[in-house]
């Protein structure tokens, strides 16, 4: 468990990261207690993440239990966000803000996204997407509503007592989350440089191929 912290630790540094100015941006705004701009996209990243959180608190043994080796699920969660990184590709692109709506179905999009095979950062992206928002804004959005659930899923793990430290495992841990931050910086950037270009047809086309190739492979077996 604890290699699993480490890594979800620097998936969330890295996406800070990235998003640096703008969290600080946002931190500036929020420490003037006020109901400005800062304070209202902060309560709707808080609003965004009522389904995660409720999904990872009441199911989180059912969901683990999909992760069980199901190629064929994730063959069809893998075309599934194909298709709606297509379409959200598609899409006009606009200068409209995330809704206090719009939150809330984005963050169903991301509670069902904790489904094997089905991308979060493109699911929330496309659903932004489809819902009218500006593309920038709509990736800028889906990466930092994730960061808040994942430092609470650190937390939480932490505080439940099962994590074991072996120094044996230090380079193992230390290897993992250099991996883990580097991966997410890439990731991160590639994916708000795709949005941003209307090139998700090809991360679609990618996700739509690795699941046909899943789905025939398993069933071939």
């Amino acid at each position: 468990m604890l290699f699993t912290v480490v890594l979800h630790f620097a998936t969330a540094l890295s996406t800070i990261v990235v998003f640096r100015k703008d969290i600080w941006t946002i931190l500036k705004g929020f420490l003037q207690f006020k109901w400005n701009e800062d304070t209202q996209f902060i309560s709707k990243i808080v609003l965004s993440m009522i389904p995660a959180t409720i999904i990872g608190v009441f199911f989180e043994e059912e969901l683990e239990q999909l992760f069980g080796g199901n190629i064929v699920l994730v063959g069809f969660m893998l075309i599934i966000t194909g298709l709606l990184l297509f379409l959200a590709d598609r899409a006009k692109n606009t200068n409209k803000k995330v809704s206090y709506i719009d939150a809330f179905v984005i963050g169903i999009s991301q509670a069902i996204a904790m489904l094997p095979g089905i991308s979060r950062s493109g699911a929330t992206i496309s659903t932004s997407v489809l819902l009218g928002n500006d593309k920038s804004k709509a990736a800028r959005f889906s990466f930092l509503m994730v960061v808040p659930l994942i430092l609470g899923k650190i937390a939480k793990d932490v505080l439940s007592g099962d994590l074991t430290y072996d120094a044996n495992n230090f380079s193992i841990l230390t290897i993992g989350f250099v991996a883990a931050f580097i991966a997410g910086l890439f990731a991160c950037t590639w994916m708000i440089t795709l949005v941003k270009n209307s090139k998700l047809k090809y991360f679609a086309i990618y996700c739509a191929i690795v699941g046909v190739i899943s789905i025939l492979v398993s069933l071939a077996n």
